[in-house]
């Protein structure tokens, strides 16, 4: 399968602030990436990596431009993004899950499904979550029994996997 030709300007997300960690402007994150630490700037430049580790909330990390628990505070909800140019190239079969968001779902005949809303990895792989035009939401493994076909147009859920 042909992986989705996203835009190769648009940034990505591969962070979100959470909160502080402690009183010197430390970050707690949610982290989308495998290996947030290959990156060092974030945000056009506006955020310079200094210090990553794990901890037992997630991610903690340190900025530069950040000095203060206050400054820390006021990241909350301030995404990480850098451009798609810094990612890794995509093998055969592979997708970041930013390219799957909003697609359209289709079954193998066309019929309408709805859009990508979200994309979870419990352990197991990804699953897809779609929301249908009523508003009602499933879920389908990204696996090749259940999404036979996907592409930038978007993804065919295979019948009987679309309940």
């Amino acid at each position: 399968m042909v992986p989705p030709k996203a835009d190769p300007v648009s940034p990505v997300t591969l962070a979100a602030v959470v909160g502080a960690h402690g009183v010197a402007g430390e970050v707690r994150l949610k982290v989308f990436a495998d290996d947030l630490g290959a990156h060092r700037r974030f945000n056009d430049g506006a955020l310079t990596l200094v210090s990553l580790r794990h901890g037992n909330n997630g991610a903690i990390v340190r900025f530069a431009e950040v000095k203060t628990r206050e400054a820390a505070e006021a990241l909350r909800g301030t995404t990480l993004t850098v451009p798609r140019t810094a990612l890794p190239p995509l093998g055969d079969g592979e997708y970041y899950h930013a390219d799957l968001l909003d697609l359209s779902v289709t079954t193998p005949s066309g019929e309408p499904l709805g859009r990508v809303v979200a994309i979870d990895n419990f352990g197991a792989g990804d699953v897809v979550e779609v929301e249908r035009p009523t508003g009602k939401r499933f879920m389908v493994p990204m696996i090749p029994a259940a999404v036979p076909e996907w592409s930038a147009a978007g993804l065919v859920v295979a019948d009987g996997w679309a309940e």
